[in-house]
């Protein structure tokens, strides 16, 4: 009897402790994203002012995570005066891999952008800011 109620005890223990381990979360570990900014366009060509910048970034997850933000922006290299930056709300709903972006943006004076070397940034990351954060960038010369 003595070793049945310590076979009993022993059981319950080790039952125990087993559903401890296998309901337990492991939140700790955190989530590999492995995320990449690819810029398809523009590319790094010479351009000129008036002319029509069209952008597209392909972000996406070689994991096979969730897409969670992204942002594009054209910033000039030399003083780092920013002309353009989207999305507006860098927040991707639903669950996704990848996302392409695209957009126009006009090379002009009226958009803030003159001759020189300006940088077409493309950023991506995950659920907390900077988490598995991704930069790509494409420079440029515009010329007048």
């Amino acid at each position: 009897l003595y070793y049945m109620i310590k076979l009993f005890y022993v059981t319950i223990f080790s039952l125990l402790i087993f559903a401890q381990i296998s309901c337990d979360k492991d939140d700790d570990d955190p989530i590999n994203y492995d995320y990449h900014a690819h810029i398809i366009s523009p590319s790094n060509a010479d351009k000129n002012l008036a002319e029509t910048l069209f952008i597209n970034v392909n972000f996406e997850s070689h994991a096979g995570e969730a897409v969670k933000h992204l942002n594009v922006r054209i910033f000039n290299a030399a003083n780092t005066l920013e002309v353009y930056n989207q999305p507006s709300n860098p927040h991707i709903a639903g669950d996704a891999s990848s996302y392409n972006f695209s957009d126009q943006f006009v090379l002009s004076t009226a958009n803030g952008v003159t001759a020189g070397d300006w940088i077409l940034e493309a950023k991506v990351w995950g659920a907390e800011d900077g988490s598995d954060e991704v930069l790509e960038r494409v420079e440029f010369h515009v010329h007048p």
